[in-house]
């Protein structure tokens, strides 16, 4: 069964309302692997009325190996989207479901040398740089393209002591575009919003996801087309690293002290600190006056803390403290998380 694999997943709401599912067939019996990949989810989202977008996409994505640390990654995508307004009254009760379809190309060149030395633990370096193009069916069509990159080092300060670094980043553009909304961590338990940091909609976005991680803030600190992340983090599993002899409790294993730091923005127009830059715009309304504010603000934001680390009942958990620092001040209070997932 080397040759040929499965992969299902599973991710179940608190409400098991928003569930996610996805199933992938590979193929690894000749030089270039195959496989294809059903995903489905669902995503709530409010502006002035609230819907329901059901998404079900499909991927079709061939890898061809130059050698043991270098692809290059080539994948189709067909993406259905159905937007159903949730009846609240009896104007979004007589609205019907819109549906969008679209169809896209999607490059990676991958390099990775790094070696797994623990959970959670490498050495090396890894990094990619890719692009993608989307185009919807139908009359009315738009484009989108994507460009960015990731890239990561791991340094082995002592034994399995790490020191692992990151700097990512990624631009969208087309007729639509992709907005990014700049902070938390993935895979967030009880994530939180700042619905304080307006969208610019003039840029008419028509996906979003997150630049992550950015902690010490709630998601949206920052938004755009626009993001660049950098991340440091000190990985120091306590017990595996003083004990000589094989640790059999994955709880005891992988426990881990980390210090972090972040540092980042999000923005539009050719660089942060351009006038363009929607974060320095901010619109109010007041009858018949239209007005636009104008107030520079710092458009980096980091952020500073320690987490700790572990496996339990075979999930890696992650529960972080972090102090945002914004406009050159660090915040009273800290912010906590926890999530389920993997470090960079």
């Amino acid at each position: 069964m080397e040759d040929y694999k499965i992969d299902l997943g599973v991710k179940l709401n608190t409400t098991l309302v928003n569930n996610e599912y996805m199933l992938r067939f590979s193929d690894f019996s000749k030089r270039v692997d195959k496989s294809i990949t059903l995903h489905r989810y669902v995503t709530d989202n409010s502006s002035s009325y609230y819907y329901r977008t059901y998404t079900n996409e499909v991927f079709y994505t061939l890898n061809y190996p130059f050698s043991e640390i270098l692809s290059l990654r080539g994948t189709a995508i067909y993406r259905n989207d159905q937007r159903v307004n949730l009846a609240v009254d009896d104007y979004s009760l007589a609205d019907t479901d819109v549906f969008e379809n679209w169809g896209g190309l999607r490059g990676e060149l991958v390099y990775d040398n790094s070696k797994k030395i623990g959970t959670n633990l490498r050495v090396g370096a890894r990094g990619k740089i890719f692009a993608e193009y989307y185009q919807k069916i139908a009359k009315n069509t738009a484009n989108m393209v994507v460009l960015g990159f990731d890239y990561r080092h791991y340094t082995r300060i002592s034994r399995n002591f790490i020191w692992a670094n990151r700097i990512a980043g990624s631009t969208s553009f087309g007729q639509q575009k992709l907005i990014y909304y700049m902070g938390g961590v993935d895979n967030w338990i009880f994530a939180s919003f700042d619905q304080g940091t307006s969208v610019d909609y003039a840029q008419n976005y028509a996906y979003q996801t997150l630049a992550t991680n950015m902690r010490g803030f709630k998601q949206n600190i920052r938004n755009s087309n626009n993001f660049v992340v950098l991340n440091s983090e000190l990985r120091f599993p306590v017990f595996s690293y003083f004990m000589d002899r094989p640790i059999n409790l994955k709880f005891i294993r992988d426990f881990q002290i980390v210090a972090f730091g972040d540092l980042g923005t999000a923005w539009t127009g050719w660089n942060p600190y351009s006038p363009s830059n929607s974060l320095f715009n901010t619109y109010i309304t007041d009858g018949n006056l239209d007005i636009m504010v104008t107030e520079m603000k710092e458009p980096l934001v980091g952020g500073i803390g320690m987490g700790l680390r572990t496996t339990i009942f075979g999930y890696f958990i992650r529960g972080d403290v972090a102090w945002g620092i914004e406009e050159g001040q660090i915040a009273k209070k800290p912010r906590f998380y926890l999530s389920f997932n993997l470090d960079f």
